[in-house]
């Protein structure tokens, strides 16, 4: 018996149609609109979606929480959307990366400003002192002069946090490792490799000087072209656990895609970022973080993390608010999630993921769990 693999059609019957896009209907420049590709960020959900899931669930002018903020997704729309938002993670570049792409930079002084470091780094200026074995190891030695003369510049400027978000996206770029492994590279490339990438023999990066220019060309654009579809909503971005944290409530919606079990550390995917940055690193304290992976014993404590973070959540959500929660639930733990936090299932759409940052073989899925409290 010959194997066919599922038609496009077939893949999308019994689908949420409104919820599934395929790539020809969502090319990738639609998805990574405007700030959304400020930064590369593995399994964030896509602009369109949250705009869905805002139009069906969360009421005009309504004020919406994330507790697994992420790169931000959930607070730009909501900008864009005009919702109120708060977001939460206990990543500090998450944090970072959220207040620069929903903070109301000031056009001219951000333009001047981004423009003048970036003359200032092509004239030489900067001082490329580092004592980081981390930076010696990933970068050749003029990416890491190149990078480091950049960062000792960003300080003097009042929009600071946009050039270390520069900084950080041009050390992803430059650093030692292959094309096609940029997310998790697990040792430095030091000489040539096959790429498969670009089906040739590559050499890893030896400067940084070029993306340095290109980031802060194309970060000053995404931001200018996010401040004429934005409103005037309050957005906040808090950094720590939001089972911990005193949530500012009342919210009409919690609207979330909670990490996966033992799939992404999101610590050590920008570690670049937080040994360039001095960010503060507080990987202990992520969810299962204590038993990482998928034994038995992670899995209960990444059950037992999300639990106690809708519980705190659901002492902030209005009495007719909502949980919508976007999850590949392939190991069926949101039905206990959902009952020891205190919530009942309401609906439950089936969505087909038509791509995500990084390389995927194979049909994805996702569900949209509704909830509310019991």
């Amino acid at each position: 018996m010959i194997s066919v693999a599922a038609t496009q059609q077939q893949i999308y019957a019994g689908l949420d149609s409104d919820l599934s896009w395929s790539e020809q209907q969502l090319p990738e420049r639609e998805r990574t609109k405007h700030v959304h590709r400020l930064h590369p960020y593995l399994g964030k959900y896509i602009p369109q979606l949250v705009e869905e899931l805002f139009r069906r669930h969360v009421p005009a002018r309504g004020r919406v929480l994330d507790p697994f903020a992420g790169s931000g997704t959930t607070l730009v729309q909501a900008l864009e959307s005009g919702l109120h938002s708060v977001g939460v993670d206990i990543a500090a570049f998450n944090c970072l990366l959220m207040q620069v792409k929903t903070s109301e930079h000031k056009p001219f002084v951000l333009d001047h400003e981004l423009r003048d470091a970036l003359a200032r780094f092509e004239r030489g200026e900067g001082d490329a002192r580092d004592k980081s074995a981390y930076v010696r190891e990933w970068f050749a030695p003029q990416a890491r002069e190149d990078l480091l003369r950049f960062r000792s510049l960003i300080g003097e400027y009042e929009h600071s946090d946009v050039l270390r978000i520069v900084l950080a996206r041009a050390a992803r770029s430059a650093r030692l490792t292959t094309h096609f492994d940029l997310d998790f590279p697990k040792v430095p490339q030091a000489g040539p490799y096959h790429c498969y990438k670009h089906k040739r023999e590559c050499k890893p990066i030896e400067k940084a000087d070029h993306f340095v220019r290109r980031y802060t060309l194309d970060t000053l654009t995404r931001l200018k072209e996010f401040s004429r579809v934005r409103t005037k909503r309050s957005v906040e971005v808090l950094h720590g656990d939001a089972g911990d944290l005193d949530l500012p409530g009342l919210f009409d919606a919690v609207v979330t895609s909670p990490p996966y079990p033992g799939l992404i550390d999101y610590h050590e995917q920008h570690r670049y970022a937080y040994e360039l940055l001095g960010l503060d690193d507080l990987r202990q304290r992520e969810i299962g973080a204590a038993e990482r992976g998928t034994s038995k014993a992670a899995i209960q404590a990444y059950v037992d993390g999300i639990v106690r973070v809708l519980g705190s959540c659901g002492n902030v959500l209005k009495p007719r608010g909502r949980f919508v929660i976007v999850v590949n639930d392939r190991r069926a733990l949101y039905p206990e999630i959902l009952e020891r936090s205190g919530l009942v299932l309401e609906q439950r759409y089936q969505r087909h993921v038509n791509r995500r940052t990084g390389r995927r073989a194979g049909e994805y899925f996702e569900d949209v769990l509704v909830a509310r409290r019991s």
